[in-house]
């Protein structure tokens, strides 16, 4: 059984910082892509950061380039988001998820099968 697990949400005053980690289990974490994506409330979901299996590869939503650094450790399972100068506008449900197997570097939401529970992150100004 597949299992995503966030932790490091929270709440911030603007232009702060937060880690994001996500404890992967039950898949070849290895040999996946792996994103975040957030929600904000009445919005749609937003990629915000990706990475390729070996982390060579990375691509991130425009507003958050230059603050968010993605970085994954494949001998701990683990993906991590460094955000700093978090704004207001970055306040929603983070979800870590996993690429489909075979995708070597997930963009959009249709690119991933798995997904975490989510955690919070609020930015107040």
């Amino acid at each position: 059984q597949v299992s995503l697990a966030e932790s490091g949400g929270g709440s911030v005053q603007a232009g702060g910082s937060l880690k994001l980690s996500c404890t992967a289990s039950g898949l070849n974490f290895s040999a996946r892509g792996m994103g975040w994506l957030r929600q904000a409330p009445g919005k749609e979901c937003e990629g915000v950061a990706s990475l390729s299996w070996n982390g060579l590869s990375r691509n991130y939503a425009e507003s958050v380039k230059g603050r968010f650094t993605a970085s994954r450790d494949n001998a701990k399972n683990t993906l991590y988001l460094q955000m700093n100068s978090l704004l207001p506008e970055d306040t929603a449900m983070y979800y870590c998820a996993a690429g489909r197997d075979g995708l070597y570097l997930p963009r959009r939401e249709a690119d991933y099968n798995y997904w975490g529970q989510g955690t919070q992150v609020t930015v107040s100004s």
